[in-house]
């Protein structure tokens, strides 16, 4: 599947040249959420170095209360300080998780970053425990990278 949605995703491109920030984020989330069953929510988040948090980008999935995070707040936050990918199999079993849904049993994080310069994030919530694959940790990375490209 993953080969798939990045031909998918660069097809999408191709077809549109000037497709690039909010638009291209927004038709890359919405790929994701209508093509990978157990991704219940998917979406950016970018940072805000002056006030140390997060902002909300282009998602799809229900409406969320957390259009901003602070760095080292939840999943996100962490990611925001550490740079570095989290996934948590079981929401239910991390300290520091802020929850978004009742109905989201796990989350994956995958920071972006444009050169060597931590821009944002894409975050992914799952209504099933423990569904992501090493297939979804590379599938994330290779689109963060292709859309901090595009920003």
């Amino acid at each position: 599947m993953t080969q798939d949605l990045k031909q998918r995703v660069k097809t999408l491109l191709l077809n549109y040249e000037d497709l690039q920030g909010i638009v291209l984020q927004k038709k890359v989330v919405t790929l994701l959420d209508a093509n990978i069953p157990y991704y219940n929510w998917s979406g950016f988040y970018f940072m805000n170095n002056e006030k140390q948090q997060l902002e909300i980008g282009p998602y799809a999935g229900a409406l969320t209360d957390h259009i901003t995070i602070p760095f080292g707040k939840g999943i996100c936050g962490q990611v925001a300080e550490s740079g570095t990918s989290f996934e948590v199999p079981d929401v239910d079993q991390q300290d520091n998780y802020l929850a978004c849904s009742i109905d989201t049993k796990s989350e994956i994080v995958v920071p972006m970053f444009l050169g060597e310069q931590l821009i944002g994030q894409i975050d992914i919530d799952s209504h099933s425990v423990d569904p992501f694959t090493a297939e979804d940790h590379e599938l994330l990375s290779w689109i963060a990278g292709y859309v901090a490209q595009r920003l």
